[in-house]
Order: structure tokens, then C-alpha cells, then sequence
């Protein structure tokens, strides 16, 4: 786990204080702001089967057959019923277009969707080659998380108070004053965590097909404004 500090002092004026909320006292503002890296342990996956077909019923009902085999391969592997999500299905007309003629239906479209939230990351190739197997032929979306985001936002607020305390400190002594207590708290408030994606590497880099998946970090921030009273 990583954390970075930012930069951010003002003095007398700053955003979000207006002109109407400007002390009218000798005053430091100061931003603080941190940011947290740490490991992912576990994904969100989301994968697609979509078959086209002459009839509705038929392309629905093969879709439904790949969901059903896949969700089943899910529970088998440990995976559980809370962390599987496929209550979905996008039935249209599928057409074709040409110039200057009306357009022509050539079928139905079916598409359901899968999202599997994957509690242990060595499990994500084999899931990704059974969805495969199953017949969902769209990999829409790897992204990576963590089961300690509570944890993370908590350290990153309290290492942005303390970067916010350690710079009114370090200025109020280079220009010879004391700070003389806080003012005002302004919480502006984390920032999203950074969504991280899985992204593919060269087989070259190694012969473990599951190594080919390098993994990122997940990164959180927060930060915090305060106002100092100051004093020569």
C-alpha cells in the first residue's frame, strides 16, 4: 500500500471560500490532499452472449441456454449465487440497410449480459475460458477492486487532515507566525476510486497464461480545506 501526498497552500483567499466568507482577520488557508494505492483482490467481470437468429423465440432461448450453462459453471467452481448477476435480455429486430431501398429485417437479436463479481483473482482465466466454452462470445468488461475500500478511504481522509495540518505549520514558520487555531473546515471529499482495468501483456513476457493478465492498482483521494487563524 502507497500513499502520496499532494500539493495545495493558499494563502488569504481560496475556492470554494467566496469573498462574502473571507475572514477579516490575519488567516492561512491551506489544502490538503492524499492519495492511497493498494492492491487489487478482486474483479468485476462482465461478459455477453449475443446470437442472432431468423425467429425471437430462438435466439432468446440459446441465449438463455449459454447464461444458464455458464451460471452453473460459476456456482460450481465456488463462486457464489449473491456474486452472479444475469436478470437481463435485450430482444430487438435486426435490419439491413441500403441505399435508396427500405430497410430489410434479417432476423432478431438477442443479448444478455453476466456479472460476476470474482472473490479470488487467480479464478479469472479459468472464468474467462468457460464463459468462452458456454458461448458468451463478448468480454465487455474486466475491473478491478478491493474488499478493504472502507479501510482505504478512511487513511486517505486522515493522511489529507494531516498533510492540510503539516503545510499551515511549515508556512506559518517560514514567514515568522503561529497559527492560532481553525477557523473553518471545508470537507471536499474523496474522489472515486480510479477505476483499474485488466490489461494484456506479450505471452512473450511469460509462460504462465494466467501471468499474461497484468494487474494494476487501485487508487483513492481525498481532500480537506481549512482556514487558520494566524498571529505575528
Amino acid at each position: 500500500m502507497k500513499l502520496t501526498q499532494l500539493t495545495g497552500i493558499i494563502f488569504c483567499l481560496a475556492a470554494p471560500i467566496t469573498l462574502a466568507d473571507t475572514p477579516d482577520f490575519a488567516h492561512l488557508i491551506t489544502q490538503g490532499q492524499a492519495q492511497i494505492h493498494a492492491q487489487p483482490d478482486s474483479a468485476i467481470l462482465q461478459v455477453t452472449v449475443s446470437i442472432v437468429e431468423d425467429d425471437a423465440k430462438v435466439a432468446k432461448t440459446a441465449s438463455d441456454i449459454a447464461v444458464v450453462a455458464f451460471t452453473q459453471r460459476l456456482i460450481d467452481a465456488g463462486i457464489s449465487k449473491e456474486d452472479i448477476n444475469s436478470a437481463n435480455l435485450d430482444l430487438q429486430p435486426r435490419y439491413e440497410y441500403h441505399t435508396n431501398a427500405p430497410r430489410k429485417q434479417v432476423g432478431y437479436q438477442a443479448n444478455r449480459t453476466v456479472t460476476v463479481t470474482v472473490k479470488q483473482l487467480s479464478q479469472l482465466n479459468n472464468i474467462l475460458n468457460s464463459a468462452i466454452d458456454d458461448g458468451l462470445n463478448r468480454i465487455d468488461n474486466i475491473e478491478l477492486t478491493t474488499s478493504k475500500m472502507p479501510q482505504l478511504q478512511q487513511q486517505a481522509r486522515q493522511a489529507a487532515i494531516k498533510d492540510a495540518q503539516t503545510k499551515a505549520e511549515d508556512v506559518a514558520q517560514g514567514f515568522g507566525a503561529k497559527l492560532n487555531g481553525v477557523w473553518q473546515i471545508t470537507y471536499m471529499g474523496r474522489q472515486a476510486a480510479q477505476p483499474v482495468f485488466m490489461r494484456m501483456r506479450s505471452q512473450a513476457d511469460s509462460n504462465s497464461t494466467d501471468a499474461s493478465y497484468q494487474q494494476g492498482k487501485i487508487s483513492v483521494t481525498d481532500s480537506v480545506e481549512v482556514i487558520y487563524r494566524i498571529k505575528p
